[in-house]
């Protein structure tokens, strides 16, 4: 009798970071299901990688309307709150409010349909810009919440949120992610890129993207704004 492998949701941004956590989950023996938000984020280049990704992988991806820039509060959903070019301290404007929790809380309802027992979502409380719901304290939190919230959590099925990258710089990402054969030609990490997916250079997910690549000793593949194609 053979058995099947276990279900996981896989929550896609189409970022450097969710591509890699898809191919580790594959790489575990996961059935991935791939989900993506368009929540009105200032670039949806990223949705382009993030079908490109999902495509490449071979798994069935959803993409999800929520419109939060009803609410605004983050230069990533508020056109009139600038994307800083220049590093700062304390938890950046670009940080959403409560992202992560609308996200693991739709990945949660399609993993009770689906009958999956994981979720998985590449926060990272190293290199992770400062946002509070990309820490560890966070993520137990939500899975203890999700654990008494859900018919399959009452009924004794457990489900676990997985954090692969929790504890990993973006070097060890990106180093991680070519070893499993992530194509990161195919992801977009700037907060502002253009219609085209070309990166600005300049904001927060920019540097660390680029000082990842640097210290990782792998060419950079990301498409910036001014380079020659």
């Amino acid at each position: 009798m053979e058995i099947q492998a276990q279900k996981a949701v896989v929550l896609l941004s189409g970022g450097l970071d969710s591509a890699t956590v898809l191919s580790m989950a594959q790489a575990q023996g996961f059935d991935c299901y791939a989900l993506s938000f368009n929540y009105s984020q200032r670039s949806t280049s990223e949705l382009h990688a993030a079908a490109r990704v999902a495509r490449a992988a071979g798994v069935p991806h959803r993409v999800m309307e929520i419109d939060l820039s009803l609410f605004g509060g983050s230069a990533l959903t508020d056109t009139t709150i600038d994307v800083p070019q220049d590093t700062t301290s304390g938890i950046p404007v670009t940080y959403v409010p409560a992202r992560n929790t609308v996200f693991l809380s739709l990945a949660l309802a399609w993993a009770e349909v689906l009958d999956a027992r994981a979720i998985f979502i590449g926060v990272n409380a190293v290199d992770y810009s400062g946002y509070p719901d990309c820490r560890q304290e966070y993520i137990s939190a939500f899975q203890a919440m999700a654990n008494l919230a859900t018919r399959a959590g009452v009924e004794g099925f457990e489900l676990t949120v997985h954090t692969p990258l929790i504890d990993l710089t973006k070097a060890q990402i990106i180093a991680a992610g070519v070893g499993l054969g992530v194509r990161y030609d195919d992801t977009v990490s700037c907060y502002q890129a253009d219609d085209l997916g070309a990166a600005c250079g300049r904001c927060d997910s920019c540097r660390i993207r680029k000082s990842g690549f640097l210290q990782a000793g792998v060419p950079d593949p990301t498409h910036y704004v001014g380079m020659d194609d």
